[in-house]
């Protein structure tokens, strides 16, 4: 005699509690790590025209040479602007700047400036440098706001045998 086995067939309850436990924790983390994980970028113009494209003939073209020994203010043009050796081994930033200033106050409507960097300059000083050539602090009504000097960057190699061509202003 043959006996027939029941299996028994049972429908177990699908227990999502721990799921709900993770989905609770890892939303707000993954929320709060998107502000963290901002990109910054800096938008980049390259020199050179368009085909047909020619400068008018009272065009400022701003240049700034960024090698080891310092920085140069020059006019395309017109020759060297003003010569910053290094200060104490670093950067003239605040030189820099300054002379930006007075270079936006005869010429408000100028915007573009091109930044010809050295072979051997670190990222840190570009990136400093870019964000000097860019804007100022300035205080306005007792707080800090960022001063508009020439925000469109162009970056271009600087030739391997430049040196400063002395000290102090030029043109």
């Amino acid at each position: 005699m043959r006996r027939k086995h029941r299996r028994l067939v049972s429908n177990p309850e699908l227990d999502i509690t721990p799921f709900l436990n993770l989905m609770i924790v890892l939303v707000p983390v993954l929320l709060l790590g998107m502000v963290f994980t901002q990109i910054r970028m800096i938008e980049l113009n390259f020199p050179g025209m368009e085909a047909g494209e020619a400068p008018a003939a009272d065009d400022l073209r701003l240049v700034v040479a960024l090698i080891p020994e310092g920085l140069e203010v020059l006019d395309s043009e017109r020759g060297v602007i003003k010569t910053l050796p290094l200060v104490e081994g670093e950067q003239d930033f605040d030189g820099l700047r300054e002379t930006l200033k007075l270079i936006k106050k005869r010429v408000p409507d100028k915007t573009d400036i091109v930044l010809e960097v050295g072979p051997d300059i670190d990222y840190q000083t570009l990136v400093t440098t870019m964000d000097t050539l860019r804007s100022y602090p300035a205080v306005i009504a007792a707080s800090v706001v960022e001063g508009e000097l020439f925000p469109d960057v162009a970056l271009a190699d600087s030739p391997e045998d430049r040196v400063l061509s002395g000290t102090g202003e030029g043109a």
